[in-house]
């Protein structure tokens, strides 16, 4: 049987262990409270550390994005603008790296602009094309008119005025048309296969400062264009000339070569002006090749439209304009190459180039007869006059002659090739006591031209030719007579109405 004082002393024992235990229990507990509070407060100031970083980088982000919108509106867009007409305007770059978003809103834009400018020139080209096409009508009205005023007055005082006059109105005609190739239309007149020499001669005559070109002729003698290539030839050759006139001092002289290269014809253009930086060059290079759009705020103003115009007529006849290289006489060098496939040949036997132009330097130059039409007028007239005589109409053979005669007399001008040099083919006779000079500014006259006996022998048949010839049905020569009798009556109208013979 156990005693009271061990049970009492094993109770108390007891208790002890369990209040210890229990104890350490409450202190760990505690313990374990008071580091889970902390961790709390820890995490709730973490908590608020981060929401205040949160807020101060929302705001930065804020700020900054406010910032590249107001530099996007104030400086990217409006250089970016600008740029679609001036590719040499910088565009700013963006102001952080927040300003990767935006390049979609400039490449948008561009578009926009680009679509817009596109839209108003198209509308700009439109009117433009419908003014040069009413320009040019009256123009050429205005060319008939004055042609028909130098066939009717033989005054020589008045018809130097007239030829003035049509030589303004040339260089007018020539600058609408210049205008309307511009805006997209095409160039105007079609014309038949024609000598290279020709076309750059017809461009020179329509420029006020034509006598201070010097042409030099180094093409084989028939060397000519097809027709779809002779106007826009034509052309560019003006607005080269009348670039090297303008830019040039009016005491020196343009020099035109015409020489064969190995993939057709280069038509060089040297002058002795001012020249070009060469940034100058490079952008006058970038016009004439033709490869990029020409818009007309590109222009400038007053607008240039020569240099735009050869861009466009190179493109659309794959002709070739050189500006790359310096001139040796300190000015500009244009090249004009025209391909193998855009020249023809032309008998110089039977369709000579016209009197005024510079004969070649090749060897083998034939001379320069009358044009065939002249000489078919002539053998048809000829014709007329011998029926005439088998019927008895005598006098209808000499108002033949009087028409014939002024058929030749309002044949149309052509430039003189300088000042000093004379016309091949012209019977003009030098300067005298009867005859007095020329002066320098006068525009160049027209004359009656003269065959020799050689090219008579050339143009007219041979007599077995004549002889091989089929004679006429009566019915061919009932018509022949018609219209010498038609004619006829038309030449004793305009006597009467002019009161004087015609020339």
């Amino acid at each position: 049987m156990i005693e009271i004082p061990e049970l009492a002393f094993g109770g108390l024992a007891a208790g002890t262990v369990s209040a210890l235990a229990l104890g350490s229990g409450l202190w760990r507990s505690r313990r374990e409270r008071a580091r889970l509070r902390q961790e709390m407060t820890g995490l709730r100031h973490q908590a608020e550390r981060s929401a205040r970083a949160g807020a101060e980088e929302a705001e930065r982000i804020r700020q900054a994005f406010t910032a590249e919108l107001e530099h996007l509106a104030t400086r990217r867009m409006p250089a970016e603008a600008s740029r679609t007409a001036h590719p040499h305007v910088p565009v700013p770059g963006p102001v952080g790296p927040e300003g990767a978003a935006t390049e979609p809103v400039l490449a948008a834009l561009r578009t926009a602009v680009l679509q817009e400018r596109k839209r108003v020139d198209a509308a700009a080209r439109a009117g433009m094309r419908g003014t040069t096409r009413e320009i040019q009508a009256s123009l050429y009205r205005l060319q008939d008119i004055l042609h028909g005023l130098q066939q009717r007055y033989d005054e020589p005082e008045l018809a130097q005025d007239l030829y003035s006059l049509d030589h303004e109105n040339e260089q007018s005609l020539r600058r609408a048309q210049v205008a309307a190739v511009v805006c997209g239309a095409w160039v105007g007149l079609a014309r038949e296969e024609s000598h290279l020499v020709d076309a750059v001669t017809g461009g020179q005559a329509r420029l006020s400062g034509y006598r201070r070109v010097k042409l030099h002729n180094h093409l084989d003698p028939g060397t000519a264009l097809v027709s779809h290539a002779v106007e826009p030839v034509a052309i560019i050759a003006a607005e080269l000339l009348d670039n090297a006139l303008r830019h040039s001092s009016p005491d020196t002289s343009v020099v035109v070569n015409l020489e064969h290269v190995h993939n057709g014809v280069a038509v060089t253009v040297d002058d002795a002006g001012v020249g070009m930086a060469p940034d100058e060059r490079a952008a006058a290079q970038r016009v004439v090749a033709g490869t990029d759009p020409i818009m007309f705020s590109d222009l400038g103003d007053p607008p240039r439209m020569g240099l735009a115009a050869i861009g466009q007529l190179t493109r659309q006849f794959d002709l070739s304009v050189d500006l790359s290289t310096p001139s040796p006489y300190g000015g500009v060098r244009a090249v004009l190459l025209v391909d193998k496939h855009l020249l023809s040949h032309i008998d110089p036997a039977l369709r000579p180039a016209a009197a005024s132009t510079s004969p070649s330097t090749r060897t083998g130059e034939v001379p320069r007869p009358e044009p065939l039409a002249e000489h078919a007028e002539h053998a048809k007239h000829a014709e007329h006059a011998k029926h005439a005589e088998h019927a008895g109409h005598a006098e209808h053979a000499r108002h033949t002659e009087r028409l014939e005669h002024a058929e030749h007399s309002h044949a149309p001008a052509q430039p003189e090739s300088g000042p000093d040099r004379p016309v091949p083919g012209d019977d003009q006779q030098a300067p005298g006591p009867d005859r007095p000079a020329p002066a320098v500014d006068d525009l160049p006259r027209r004359r009656r031209r003269q065959v020799s006996p050689d090219q008579a022998a050339m143009i007219r048949p041979s007599a077995a030719e004549t002889a091989a010839a089929p004679a006429r049905s009566p019915e061919e020569t009932a018509a022949a007579l018609g219209a010498l009798q038609s004619a006829t009556a038309a030449a004793r109208d305009a006597a009467r109405s002019e009161g004087t013979a015609p020339r």
